[in-house]
């Protein structure tokens, strides 16, 4: 008969710890100092700090047990001087412990940026940083890329609606040439336009680490399109790509449909809300023909006609990679329906189509249903009725 070795206090601690919530957890650790020690690097482990939660003092005493923390703005405009603030962000960023922070809506501004600049310049443990609605303008981006350039850990960077525009955007991109662990950087929303995305692109051309990029909104236009399709021709990391809302327009697709031809890394392509007619959707499905990697397009919200929807029924009775496809909210009637069903009955790997808002009809809505009774792969086929014209 095999003999159990009996859990320490210890371990007994640990085990119910890793069972309880915040509060509970909060109370355990008032217990006593052995069970303060038990208790307290699961409490302080994911920290939200809010202005009716922990103390800063807490957080600056406990930040060697933090990995991932999240400053609320209330608790942020509670330290009255910026430079109070600045400090707070320094000292937390000298933690051996924290891998993500999310600095999300506190207005930072570039002074906050250039904070976190001088710190991650130093900091070996950071994989994660979102600073998100900050207010960081391009004297923060300047100063957020300089510290890339040295820093050797951070992973995902999540600088959205900032203002830092094409000067912030070109900062970055530079670093992009020289950094070398970076896979994630969303910039969406910050009017970086096609000056911004042609220095990210000429970036993409030497970079071989940047897994997802995120341009979206930032009114680009073609020209971007354009720059972006060069890259994508050159480019074996990149495998998601969100440019939508970016008038990248039927030209911008005709271009980026040229990167895909050749393309052999990239799986997701957001197009959504481009003002993409027909002419643009006919270039994307002759690349999608040949295309053997992209499994997820969206093109909701554009301008795609019943010939735009023929085409891409033509594409997808070739395609064998492509399993979801977004044409939410174009203009598709009853014919384009039709021409997709037709597709649905030769393809074996779309899984997922969407198509409400459109104006597919009850013709169209009955071709898709019997497309669906020898399709064995689809599961979802999301279409709103209620829009629908006969």
């Amino acid at each position: 008969m095999f003999q159990t070795h009996p859990l320490d206090l210890h371990e007994i601690r640990s085990r119910i710890a890793s069972s309880l919530d915040l509060k509970d957890l909060a109370t355990c650790a008032r217990l006593s100092q052995d069970w303060n020690d038990s208790f307290m690097p699961p409490l302080y482990r994911s920290v939200v700090l809010s202005k009716h939660g922990l103390s800063m003092e807490s957080v600056e005493r406990n930040k060697h047990l933090i990995q991932s923390l999240k400053i609320h703005n209330s608790a942020y405009e509670n330290l009255s001087l910026t430079s109070t603030r600045d400090k707070v962000v320094f000292s937390v960023m000298t933690s051996s412990t924290l891998t993500t922070l999310d600095l999300r809506g506190n207005s930072i501004e570039s002074n906050g940026a250039q904070a976190l600049s001088e710190a991650l310049k130093t900091n070996s443990t950071l994989t994660t940083l979102d600073v998100s609605h900050n207010s960081i303008k391009s004297n923060g981006a300047q100063a957020l890329s300089e510290a890339l350039k040295v820093n050797s850990t951070l992973t995902t960077l999540l600088l959205g609606y900032n203002s830092i525009r094409s000067n912030g955007a070109q900062a970055l991109s530079e670093t992009l040439k020289a950094n070398s662990t970076l896979t994630t950087l969303s910039l969406w929303g910050n009017s970086i336009r096609s000056n911004g995305v042609q220095a990210l692109s000429e970036a993409l051309k030497t970079n071989s680490t940047l897994t997802i990029l995120d341009v979206s909104h930032n009114s680009i236009g073609d020209n971007g399109a354009q720059a972006l399709s060069e890259a994508l021709k050159i480019n074996s990391t990149l495998t998601t790509l969100d440019s939508k809302n970016n008038s990248i327009g039927d030209n911008g697709a005709q271009a980026l449909s040229e990167a895909l031809k050749v393309n052999s890394t990239l799986t997701t392509l957001d197009l959504e809300d481009n003002s993409i007619g027909d002419n643009g959707v006919q270039a994307l499905s002759e690349a999608l023909k040949v295309n053997s990697t992209l499994t997820t397009l969206d093109l909701g919200g554009n301008s795609i006609g019943d010939n735009g929807a023929q085409a891409l029924s033509e594409a997808l009775k070739a395609n064998s990679t492509l399993t979801l496809l977004d044409l939410e909210r174009n203009s598709i009637e009853s014919n384009g329906a039709q021409a997709l069903s037709e597709a649905l009955k030769a393809n074996s790997t779309l899984i997922t189509l969407y198509l409400r808002d459109n104006l597919i009809g009850d013709n169209g809505t009955r071709a898709l249903s019997e497309a669906l009774k020898t399709n064995s792969t689809v599961t979802l086929l999301a279409q709103c009725f209620s829009n629908d014209h006969a």
